[in-house]
C-alpha cells in the first residue's frame, strides 16, 4: 500500500525496527482540547474557533503541549456549550490529569498548570487517558493504522480513549500515549495497544514497543529502557535516572531499578528507515555501551575514552 509516496516495505510500522528512546522530549505539561476537526497538518493552520485558537496559543507560549482530541468514530460537535479541556502535569513520580468545561479561555489558568498547581476550574481525573494519533493531514500512516486502533481501544475503554492530533514520531505510527505519565508506545497493533493500556491501568509498562516517557531527554530514556530490559522491572515508577553526564556523543547515567543502582552508558546510532521519505529517511536510536550494577554510588565516573 502506498501513502504519500510511502511504500510500506518490510518492517514498516511493525515494531521490528527499534522504537525505544523516542518519546517527545518537550511534553512535560499537556493541554487536551476536544475539537472534532477538521485538522490541518499543523495546529496553527487549523480553522479553529477563536476560543480554541486562544488556548492553543497560550499553551504554546508557556511550553505546554496542546493536543486536539475527539472521540473515535465521531465527527459531531460535543453537546452543550463551552469547551471540554483536560490539563496534565506529567513530571515526577506523581503526575496528574484534570478536566473542565470552560466558557472562556480566561477560565483556564495555564500559569497555575506550569507551576504544578491544579487550576481552580478543573477537577482531578482518577482514570488514565489513552491518546491515539490519527492525524491524517500530518501523515497518512497515522490515520491508516491509528483509526482502527483507536476504535478497537474505545471498545474496551470508551470513556478513556481519544483520537488526537500529532504527538511526535510519524515514523512510529500507530502511536499511543498514556496519560498522566506521558508514556509513549509506537508501531502499535490493536492487540498491543490493548495490552499496553491494560498494563498501564495496573501501574506497569509493556517493554515491547515502548518508546519511553515524554519530557525526559532521549539518552536517559534509553538508559531507563536498558535497565528495564536487564532487570525485568516493569512498574511505571520502578526505574528512574538519578544523575547523568555526557562526554561527546556518549551519555552516562546512574539509574535506579529493582532495588539496585546501575551505571549505564549509551550512544546514538542511526538506522535507515524502511518506510521511505513520507515518514522518515532515518531512525535515530541508542545502543548500549555499558551496564554495570553498582554497590554504592557517589557520582557518575567519567565515560572511558
Amino acid at each position: 500500500m502506498t501513502a504519500k509516496g510511502c511504500p510500506h516495505s518490510a518492517f514498516s510500522h511493525t515494531a521490528e525496527m527499534p522504537v525505544h528512546a523516542s518519546a517527545t522530549v518537550g511534553a512535560r505539561f499537556w493541554l487536551l482540547i476536544e475539537h472534532t476537526g477538521p485538522w490541518a497538518s499543523h495546529l496553527e493552520d487549523c480553522d479553529l474557533p477563536e476560543d480554541v485558537r486562544t488556548l492553543v496559543k497560550r499553551a504554546t507560549h508557556l511550553g505546554i503541549r496542546p493536543q486536539l482530541i475527539r472521540r473515535p468514530g465521531r465527527r459531531t460537535a460535543p453537546p452543550g456549550p463551552g469547551v471540554h479541556v483536560m490539563v496534565g502535569d506529567a513530571r515526577g513520580p506523581e503526575p496528574w490529569l484534570a478536566e473542565a468545561v470552560i466558557a472562556d479561555p480566561d477560565d483556564l489558568d495555564l500559569d497555575a498548570l506550569v507551576a504544578g498547581v491544579l487550576p481552580k476550574s478543573c477537577i482531578l481525573v482518577s482514570e488514565p487517558v489513552f491518546l491515539v494519533c490519527t492525524h491524517a493531514k500530518r501523515n497518512v500512516c497515522c490515520a491508516r493504522i491509528g483509526l482502527p486502533l483507536a476504535r478497537s481501544l474505545a471498545e474496551v475503554w470508551p470513556d478513556r480513549t481519544w483520537e488526537t492530533s500529532h504527538v511526535g514520531g510519524d515514523r512510529y505510527a500507530a502511536n499511543l500515549v498514556c496519560l498522566p505519565h506521558g508514556l509513549y508506545y509506537g508501531s502499535m497493533s490493536q492487540a498491543a495497544a490493548i495490552a499496553a493500556a491494560d498494563a498501564y491501568r495496573s501501574g506497569e509498562v509493556v517493554l515491547d514497543r515502548f518508546r519511553g516517557r515524554a519530557g525526559i531527554p532521549e539518552p536517559l530514556q534509553a538508559a531507563e529502557h536498558f535497565v528495564r530490559a536487564h532487570t525485568g522491572e516493569l512498574s511505571v515508577g520502578g526505574v528512574a535516572v538519578e544523575s547523568s553526564r555526557s562526554d561527546g556523543e556518549a551519555t552516562e547515567a546512574i539509574v535506579r531499578g529493582s532495588d539496585a543502582r546501575f551505571r549505564v552508558v549509551v550512544e546514538p546510532m542511526t538506522l535507515t528507515a524502511p518506510c521511505g521519505t513520507a515518514c522518515a529517511d532515518t531512525i535515530t536510536t541508542y545502543r548500549l555501551v555499558m551496564l554495570h550494577r553498582l554497590t554504592s554510588v557517589r557520582y557518575a565516573t567519567p565515560v572511558p575514552a
